[in-house]
């Protein structure tokens, strides 16, 4: 028997007309619009509290780049120092005088820069 296109028949499931909705849809769509807002609630929280997290974060680096430039100027600064009492005091060294000449990296053993006479006023203990 060929099917009829007659409208009172059930098996097709038809959403209702407009305005005539079943409750228990309203229902379900409330829980999930509320369900959804919760949710979207939630990732904007997380959201925000990485970018805190990264806020401090860069704060922390700043501070330690900062200190590390800090620490490099002084540290700059000790060696033009240093350079400038070793060039002072290699004309008046002994031990470079009474030493045979050696090739530029060897010319100063590692005790010759731990003389006493050679001393630091930044130093001193």
């Amino acid at each position: 028997m060929p099917h009829s296109s007659d409208s009172s028949d059930s098996s097709f499931s038809r959403s209702p007309p407009p305005g005539k909705q079943d409750p228990s849809d309203d229902v379900r769509k409330v829980q999930r619009r509320e369900k959804n807002r919760i949710a979207a609630q939630k990732s904007r929280q997380r959201q925000t509290q990485k970018a805190d997290t990264l806020h401090l974060e860069s704060e922390d680096l700043e501070k330690q780049n900062a200190a590390l430039r800090k620490e490099i100027k002084q540290l700059t600064e000790e060696l033009k120092y240093f350079t400038s009492v070793l060039s002072s005091h290699e004309p008046l060294c002994s031990v470079l005088a009474a030493s045979a000449p050696s090739p530029p990296d060897m010319a100063y053993s590692a005790h010759a820069f731990h003389q006493p006479h050679v001393s630091s006023p930044r130093f001193q203990p």
